[in-house]
């Protein structure tokens, strides 16, 4: 496949005609290089990573975004359809290739791709083909760019952060898995349709596995720093626990139903990873539910295992593990969700 990227290079034999639209002001101080540019790795374009790509370039989040896929036509057909609107984004170069050197010194890989369940495949063959696909992935985006940190966003997310720390030999603070930042945003957003109040006012997470054995930490919910349950205690309000766990339940189901209704997720695990993005590169160090290297935390042992914990991210990845007070029956349930990962983690024989 042709490598399609933006370029000034537009006269004959490649000459750079840049330079004759303009005349440098008398007495100008040479130019001096400028910055290193921040790069972003996309691997797969699919709804999901196109999703992602696009909302990087709205959020002005890079200077330059390489899009890998192992479709030709799809990726150059991706890359075409943003450069035809770099009128109406900010300016970013943005590269499409098949071959992994054009990720070279990327300061953040997010990968999104993923093998399709086939009619009456078992999950641990769909997982076991991912794995052998991220054998394909991974090694290469470590060798080109040594010092990123990898984002994985393949499902089931918890297991393939940990296929994609093993395969790249990375130290775990690089490696991290998009987890429950989305469900964490989903669960504030249903918190705060419930009491009628802005999303963003509502501190609340969903750790542990993305999925069905995730914990909602009603203990530490918060709502303009008021914690939310001491508060219904301390003034006698009575509240069900079945309409918690409801609640939670719609979390859980909450991606399936979007599925169900336009067929695929896309648009909110674009910003729930372009929050990721912005967090790490511009150091921010804010915190996110997101899947880290859990063994020791909470009582989490038995092996190596990446679940979702409120996480403080900056440059250098993962700063800390944020000690958040749990209940005795929310750290049973953590410890029983890393015991979920683990059981499939034992199936695939990776060492």
């Amino acid at each position: 496949m042709h490598k399609a990227s933006s370029s000034n290079f537009l006269g004959p034999d490649g000459l750079d005609l840049s330079n004759s639209f303009f005349t440098q002001i008398s007495g100008a101080a040479p130019a001096t290089s400028p910055r290193r540019n921040t790069k972003i790795t996309v691997v797969g374009v699919g709804n999901v990573g196109m999703a992602i790509a696009q909302t990087i370039m709205t959020q002005d989040l890079a200077d330059e975004l390489t899009l890998v896929d192992a479709n030709a036509d799809k990726l150059q057909g991706e890359v075409l359809d943003l450069q035809h609107a770099a009128a109406f984004l900010p300016r970013v170069k943005i590269n499409a290739s098949l071959d992994y050197a054009a990720t070279a010194d990327s300061d953040l890989c997010i990968v999104t791709a993923g093998a399709r369940q086939k009619p009456g495949e078992t999950r641990l063959n769909l997982l076991q083909r991912n794995v052998a696909l991220f054998r394909h992935i991974v090694p290469p985006l470590a060798k080109f760019s040594p010092d990123s940190i990898i984002v994985v966003v393949s499902n089931p997310v918890d297991v393939l952060t940990y296929v994609a720390w093993k395969l790249s030999g990375f130290p775990p603070n690089r490696v991290i898995g998009s987890g429950t930042n989305l469900d964490s945003s989903r669960f504030r957003f249903l918190i705060a349709d419930h009491l009628d109040v802005n999303a963003q006012d509502v501190q609340a997470y969903i750790v542990g596995e993305h999925g069905d054995s995730s914990v909602a930490l009603w203990s530490s919910i918060s709502v303009g720093g008021v914690p939310v349950l001491s508060f219904l205690e301390r003034q006698q309000i009575p509240y069900e626990k079945q309409t918690l766990e409801n609640i939670h339940k719609e979390v859980v189901q909450g991606a399936y139903e979007v599925i169900r209704l336009k067929g695929y997720t896309s648009w909110a695990i674009g910003y729930s990873v372009a929050s990721l993005a912005r967090t790490l590169l511009r150091n921010q160090r804010r915190i996110h539910p997101v899947s880290v290297l859990a063994k020791g935390f909470y009582g989490i042992n038995g092996g190596d295992v990446f679940l979702s914990l409120p996480a403080q991210l900056g440059r250098r990845g993962v700063l800390g593990v944020t000690n958040v007070h749990l209940t005795d029956e929310e750290v049973e349930k953590l410890r029983n969700s890393a015991k979920t990962i683990l059981d499939v983690q034992s199936q695939l024989g990776l060492k």
